[in-house]
């Protein structure tokens, strides 16, 4: 049975631990808004440049872009992988490994990119040590965004990965955040539908014959399809970001309301451990005395 100092030394470190969960929860708090703040402002353009190139999609016939062939075949799949850079935040970093890991089983190789620190640190435990790897914090996501698009829309183009795959957290609520696998390139005829939304044929119609493009559609296609690229995996990027520091708030706040909890019940502990030990020590003075008045 642990005893009294025991107990104390316990409830000690529990509440520096409590300290310090408390300090990250409020430090989540006033990140998740900013980062919320960021993702909330790239939404217009990301709506927007999807909502165009779907437009250009339906108003070319053909268009000679590497994106809009299909990869080679027999090349490994591409994954880019993106988490945190840090932990503490549940089973955040550790869902978004596991759907890429079971989106590699489906193939029969794949080619790793990662942005995160713990995704970097989990593909090279697989045995993959030298892959194109970022930091998910880093001081301009739109310039990490192009370095990994610029890498592999290159090995896309020369034949290194027969197409390119994100495995990323998405926010739902600040309660809940959701790995999702989506494939990026190459946009195929079938994709289209997937990029436009749920428009009916008539109403695709009347866009296509709204819109004119100059020079011409398929030159405008070919400068857009890089920049969509590039600003999906940003968006990704702040998506994970802000879906990072909820986890993180809703962890932390588990474990100081766990702490709290912890100490009521050792404090109890402690209680009854020190009434024991005092009624002990007033029932052995009792019994001296006895034995000193019957001696």
């Amino acid at each position: 049975m642990p005893t009294v100092r025991d107990l104390r030394d316990r409830i000690r470190s529990l509440k520096n631990t409590q300290q310090i969960t408390k300090a990250m929860k409020q430090v989540a708090a006033a990140k998740i808004r900013r980062a919320e703040a960021a993702r909330q402002s790239a939404r217009p353009y990301a709506d927007t440049l999807a909502e165009m190139l779907a437009d250009l999609l339906r108003a070319v016939s053909t268009v000679d872009h590497p994106f809009m062939k299909a990869g080679k075949e027999g090349a490994p799949a591409g994954v880019l992988l993106i988490t945190a850079d840090k932990g503490l935040a549940g089973a955040f970093n550790s869902n978004a490994i596991a759907a890429a890991e079971a989106f590699a089983r489906t193939r029969n190789g794949v080619k790793y990119y990662t942005v995160g620190i713990k995704a970097r640190n989990a593909v090279r435990r697989m045995g993959m040590r030298d892959h194109s790897t970022w930091t998910l914090g880093s001081e301009s996501k739109i310039d990490t965004a192009r370095e990994v698009a610029r890498a592999a829309a290159g090995d896309f183009a020369s034949g290194g990965i027969s197409e390119l795959v994100l495995v990323s957290q998405t926010l739902v609520t600040m309660m809940v955040q959701r790995p999702q696998t989506r494939k990026l390139v190459p946009i195929l005829q079938e994709d289209i539908r997937a990029l436009s939304g749920s428009e009916k044929p008539d109403e695709k119609e009347r866009a296509r014959g709204a819109i004119e493009f100059v020079p011409s559609p398929e030159f405008v296609l070919s400068r857009v399809l890089p920049k969509y690229l590039e600003f999906t995996i940003y968006t990704a990027m702040l998506e994970t970001d802000a879906a990072f520091y909820a986890a993180q708030l809703v962890a932390m706040t588990n474990a100081t309301d766990n702490a709290s909890n912890l100490i009521d019940e050792l404090t109890i502990q402690m209680n009854n451990a020190r009434q024991a030990a005092i009624t002990k020590e007033l029932l052995e003075i009792v019994a001296g005395a006895e034995a000193l008045g019957v001696a």
